[in-house]
């Protein structure tokens, strides 16, 4: 197989300044200054590591163009749009509840480019110059909404990119299989009435957004049925993640019956992150990577897109992602991830009765989802 790969240096630029972790820094309500956990290192060191294993030579690099207003304005409201760049222009500003998501002069521009490396990777898989693709992006977008961004999201990456081939007639049908710890809730909301986009969320339940991705929020109108949330309780780990694509990932991508594939690659479920309670390791990433890809073969000729999204571990997430990237590529490197039989031997690993139970429900709503022939196109 032949992989593309979207990186620039640029990407660490985007500045989410002095921060405690989560919060802004505010010295006198004993707030300290530290660093914020969306900091350019986790992903400069996804690619280091990709760099000095050896799997860039076999790699095809994808050059990345900012998306134009059309394309972002089909996903966000003008206003917002406005908005943000005048604030990127003057130096910076923060979103979500007490400037938990800064970002800084130019992050605008830097946004971008980031939805044009997603939409570099999905054009180079259509056009057929690489089989799939992996877009190592910043920042993030799967949180932000069409009014607002949220979540160290400031535009919605994959909703830009699916939204430009829908319009551009590239393909028909659309499923976005995310399994970041927190909800995908931004790219579920912007396709919640579309029924050819069938959004998939594997999160943590009620982590973040707080009160998003319940087993009822299942699309609305004609996308009735193309929203699927399956939150698993905290404490999961290898066998439940393992269990909900066996389960529930594959089957509703089978019903669904995609053109492309795009996938929401968030790492922050892996068992050192400080943002989820969850216990994935490297083995499952690996595995639920290699499952879409013959997922993607079995579909939709091969055609899938990876977009990184959150991971705030700068430890564990690199291996992580080079696990994905392995599977992706077909091409296995010498590098082995020390972290894995930390977490391999974590109680709790094998799929637990309660979380069995979450999945059981959410596999029922895969009857829900419009099959192809049903649609009309």
């Amino acid at each position: 197989m032949t992989t593309g790969y979207v990186w620039q240096s640029i990407y660490g630029w985007h500045d989410t300044g002095s921060a405690a972790g989560l919060f802004g820094a505010a010295p006198l309500s004993g707030i300290q200054p530290g660093q914020h956990f969306e900091h350019p290192d986790t992903k400069r060191r996804v690619h280091e590591l990709v760099e000095s294993s050896g799997l860039l030579a076999d790699l095809v690099r994808l050059d990345p163009v900012p998306v134009g207003p059309e394309q972002v304005l089909r996903v966000h409201d003008e206003s917002y749009v406005e908005w943000l760049s005048a604030a990127s222009t003057s130096g910076g500003g923060a979103l979500g509840g007490q400037g938990s998501s800064p970002f800084g002069r130019d992050s605008f521009e830097i946004a971008l480019l980031a939805a044009g490396g997603t939409m570099a990777a999905a054009l180079a898989v259509l056009r057929g110059v690489v089989d799939n693709a992996y877009a190592l992006v910043r920042p993030p977008g799967h949180h932000a909404t069409r009014t607002h961004g949220m979540g160290f999201c400031l535009l919605n990456n994959l909703a830009i990119t699916a939204a430009e081939l829908l319009q551009a007639e590239e393909v028909d049908r659309i499923a976005v299989v995310d399994f970041d710890v927190h909800h995908g809730n931004g790219t579920q909301a912007i396709f919640y009435d579309d029924p050819r986009v069938l959004t998939i969320s594997v999160h943590q339940d009620n982590n973040y957004p707080a009160n998003s991705g319940n087993l009822a929020e299942n699309g609305e109108g004609e996308g009735k049925g193309t929203a699927l949330n399956i939150p698993l309780p905290p404490g999961s780990g290898n066998g439940a993640y393992q269990a909900a694509f066996s389960r529930v990932v594959l089957a509703a991508l089978e019903q669904h019956e995609p053109d492309i594939i795009m996938v929401a690659a968030g790492y922050d479920a892996g068992g050192g992150d400080p943002l989820g309670r969850q216990m994935v390791s490297s083995s499952t990433y690996r595995w639920m990577a290699r499952m879409l890809v013959d997922a993607a073969w079995e579909l939709c000729d091969g055609r899938l897109v990876v977009s990184h999204e959150g991971g705030y571990d700068p430890n564990t997430v690199p291996f992580h992602t080079l696990a994905v990237l392995e599977s992706l590529s077909g091409v296995r490197t010498d590098v082995v991830d020390p972290y894995e039989q930390v977490h391999a031997r974590m109680g709790g690993q094998d799929l637990q009765p309660h979380q069995e139970a979450v999945i059981d429900q959410a596999a029922k709503l895969v009857a829900n989802i419009p099959p192809r022939k049903n649609w009309n196109l």
